[in-house]
């Protein structure tokens, strides 16, 4: 091959590498303004729907931190659905959940039950649960500071018999952790113009009990009278710690948050029995009782003649009084009086 053509194809070399080069630049350089132009997809803005903070299960009573508004997809607005500005969310305070909502998910008219409706008390029970009513006065319901959805400890208070004297009189837990379903027939809070709740006086207060728990109120009834101690929301995490330490309650092994909230939830809604504290009159006063009077001994029917098994004193040659056991005759010559043990058994 000449000189001149191998000038030629060097040529050609040079100038398509040329090429090369300057439509790289091109395209790289065009790249870049479409890059700083691109901007996050935007997220679609519709009508604000009421969404549950926090999972509801059936039987839960909402309260003002149940739910919130939160915007939502236009396309994807139900007419079951709460909307901002549409709906009174003062009025939803006091209902309970009929069917589960979790995080999150949009709350229904469906799936609510307000009180007075027909089956409300029976969503209000959790599963295998039963509503029982007990008779309180005024100072044994903490004066009308118990509104439904509280919880609290039944204390029985009776008079125990059993000899001569007054009776042992006693009080004692016998229910800790129960639900206060309603109150004289009420399953909401009344409130006032301002929105606060009015404190009123009741005389019936049902409250939440599995069947055995209904079974020990029913019997408490009629023993003595019971009243209401009301419990503060802080008791849960001791109550918690105390079942786990009792093997109450199984930990989960993985750290999973819904386990963890799923436990929580089982140990606050969850009456105990046993365990049962109590106080008697001796706790209060020292003038009264610590435990049941015993029965008086029986009192000889004569003036003479032979006794049962009875302690007495016999004089002994010294003088000294020395306390006998078993049949004795006692023998009264006007005012002096002989005691002789027989020595039988």
């Amino acid at each position: 091959m000449d000189g001149k053509k191998l000038g030629l194809l060097a040529g050609a070399l040079l100038m398509a590498g040329i090429s090369a080069f300057a439509v790289r630049s091109m395209v790289s350089g065009s790249g870049a303004p479409s890059a700083l132009a691109t901007t996050p997809e935007a997220v679609p803005v519709g009508p604000e729907v009421l969404v549950a903070t926090r999972a509801l299960p059936v039987g839960t009573i909402i309260g003002p931190e149940s739910f919130r508004y939160t915007a939502w997809p236009k396309d994807l607005i139900e007419k079951a659905y709460y909307l901002k500005g549409e709906s009174d969310v003062a009025a939803l305070q006091g209902t309970v959940v009929r069917q589960e909502i979790t995080a999150g998910q949009p709350v229904t008219q469906g799936s609510l039950v307000k009180p007075g409706d027909r089956g409300f008390l029976a969503a209000a029970l959790g599963p295998g649960m039963r509503a029982v009513t007990l008779a309180v006065s005024s100072q044994a319901g903490v004066a009308g500071f118990v509104f439904p959805g509280d919880r609290v400890d039944v204390v029985l208070t009776q008079s125990v018999g059993g000899g001569e004297g007054e009776p042992l009189k006693a009080a004692e837990t016998i229910l800790r952790n129960v639900r206060v379903l309603a109150t004289d027939q009420r399953t909401d809070n009344t409130v006032n113009e301002e929105g606060k709740s009015v404190v009123s006086t009741f005389s019936s207060v049902t409250v939440e009990a599995t069947p055995k728990i209904a079974e020990k109120l029913a019997v408490a009834q009629t023993v003595g009278s019971m009243s209401l101690s009301l419990r503060s929301i802080a008791d849960n995490t001791a109550e918690l710690e105390r079942a786990i330490a009792a093997g109450e309650v199984s930990v989960p092994d993985s750290a999973d948050p819904r386990a963890e909230r799923r436990m929580l939830l089982e140990v606050a809604s969850r009456p105990q029995e046993g365990d049962s504290s109590y106080s008697t009159g001796a706790d209060v006063s020292r003038f009264q009782r610590s435990t049941v009077p015993r029965p008086a001994p029986s009192a000889p029917s004569g003036g003479s003649g032979m006794s049962m098994a009875v302690p007495a004193a016999v004089a002994t040659a010294s003088g000294a009084p020395a306390v006998v056991t078993g049949p004795v005759v006692r023998i009264a010559r006007g005012n002096a009086v002989t005691v002789v043990p027989t020595g039988g058994k």
